[in-house]
């Protein structure tokens, strides 16, 4: 697969190392709170159908983000890959939409027998776009709150099973409210709770979230899927804030304006019907 509109010479094969979905009901959260967002960072228009982003280097080692709009053929690679099985993810030039330098997300491999991957140069017209980059780790902000929440729904069991629901809500009946536990970004795990003290940031993330019901938000804002028992995964985000919360059990809330801290909501009486009014808004992997 070559690239397209100059960015990348016509005869210097892509070397394919992953592909992701940017489609409402599956994107990276790390570029946008919302699939509008997200393919607003990427300078795409924000398409029902979706896209596949396929990202690689070329022969000389240059990072390659190529954006198709073959989302079926870049769905079967994933779900191959996730399996184990291998397969040839080549799409036809003709659904590529753009190449845009550089990788929106971090990788940990490169393809063999080409160059340390590396940024690009500028082309000779000087108006390519500034190459992608992953967010840096080591700072908080909305990238990494979002990344922060991807990472609770991918490893809810984990995650869960820090939480005693006496030492962290206090009460069997568990306020809403939410009560503040330190921890960090992917990776990092809570601590024990700090105490019983309601949190006027996630009250607040829980309104903005309760506001959804009557007024819609932009599709991707509100994403559901499968989980153990019937149950759904939801993923919420908002300005400043983001939810991950199962439709049979707590949720978390992480915020802006609490770099690295992870802080578990208690079921109590309103949160399971504010999770099943949500769900019934979400979109969902078909």
């Amino acid at each position: 697969m070559a690239g397209t509109d100059g960015t990348a010479a016509d005869d210097d094969a892509l070397f394919v190392l992953t592909a992701v979905l940017l489609t409402p009901a599956q994107f990276p959260s790390v570029l946008g709170d919302d699939y509008v967002a997200a393919c607003g960072a990427l300078g795409l228009e924000p398409y029902a159908e979706g896209y596949g982003l396929v990202l690689g280097q070329d022969s000389g080692g240059a990072r390659w983000t190529v954006v198709v709009e073959d989302v079926s053929l870049v769905a079967v690679a994933i779900a191959s890959w996730d399996c184990g099985m291998e397969y040839d993810l080549s799409p036809d030039d003709r659904s590529v939409v753009c190449a845009l330098p550089g990788w929106p997300l971090a990788l940990a491999v490169a393809a063999p027998g080409v160059p340390e991957p590396h940024d690009p140069p500028p082309g000779p017209d000087g108006d390519d776009p500034a190459p992608l980059t992953p967010p840096d780790t080591d700072v908080w902000g909305p990238p990494q709150r979002r990344l922060g929440a991807d990472e609770i729904a991918l490893q809810w069991s984990a995650w869960r099973g820090r939480i005693d629901d006496e030492t962290a809500f206090g009460r069997s009946d568990a306020t809403d409210a939410g009560e503040r536990t330190d921890g960090g970004p992917a990776g990092e795990g809570p601590a024990d709770s700090a105490g019983p003290a309601r949190h006027p940031g996630v009250r607040m993330a829980l309104e903005a979230a309760g506001a959804y019901i009557d007024s819609p938000p932009p599709a991707g804002r509100i994403r559901s899927a499968f989980a153990p028992g019937g149950a759904r995964t939801l993923r919420v985000d908002g300005p400043g804030w983001s939810l991950v919360a199962r439709t049979d059990d707590i949720a978390f809330v992480l915020l802006d304006e609490e770099p690295g801290e992870i802080i578990p909501v208690g079921r109590g009486p309103e949160l399971p019907k504010l999770l099943k009014a949500l769900d019934e808004l979400a979109v969902r992997p078909s």
